[in-house]
């Protein structure tokens, strides 16, 4: 798949270019892209959220993990749009978590800001460090390496 790409980019690309789905895709947009460098996307968080549901009932608060997982799938969108979506489906898995630090929540209509640089790439494994934000404070932090499946 060769990609025409034109920012921002949007769902429906979104859903070409990650094998998430609903509701597990956590990433809405890609609103800045710097090809092997960086890229921004956001993720609109609504109260209709599934995880709400028991994070908490009466003071939903978006689980930390899955705010890393936002910052992976980033990630993901970086590396497809940097390789022109050359590399859909083929499956990359999230295999190291480091330096991760939570500094504020995340709560329904916030828009969580996705900003991942990649660090370096060896064979068939990227290193990220993203940074998650709302209204430009910090929410959350962490490196994440992702690894392709090569069986």
């Amino acid at each position: 798949m060769t990609l025409d790409l034109q920012l921002p980019v949007d769902a429906a690309t979104i859903r070409k270019l990650l094998p998430h789905r609903y509701p597990f895709l956590l990433v809405d947009r890609v609103v800045e892209f710097e090809k092997d460098k960086r890229v921004l996307a956001y993720k609109n968080i609504t109260q209709n959220e599934p995880f709400f549901t028991g994070h908490f009932p009466d003071r939903p608060i978006m689980p930390g993990v899955l705010i890393i997982e936002a910052l992976a799938q980033a990630g993901g969108l970086l590396t497809q749009l940097s390789h022109q979506g050359d590399t859909a489906g083929r499956m990359f898995y999230m295999v190291k978590v480091e330096n991760a630090r939570f500094t504020r929540m995340v709560v329904p209509g916030d828009r969580l800001d996705l900003d991942v640089t990649l660090k370096r790439l060896i064979r068939n494994m990227a290193f990220y460090t993203g940074v998650a934000s709302v209204n430009g404070e910090q929410v959350a932090c962490a490196d994440v390496l992702c690894a392709e499946d090569t069986r």
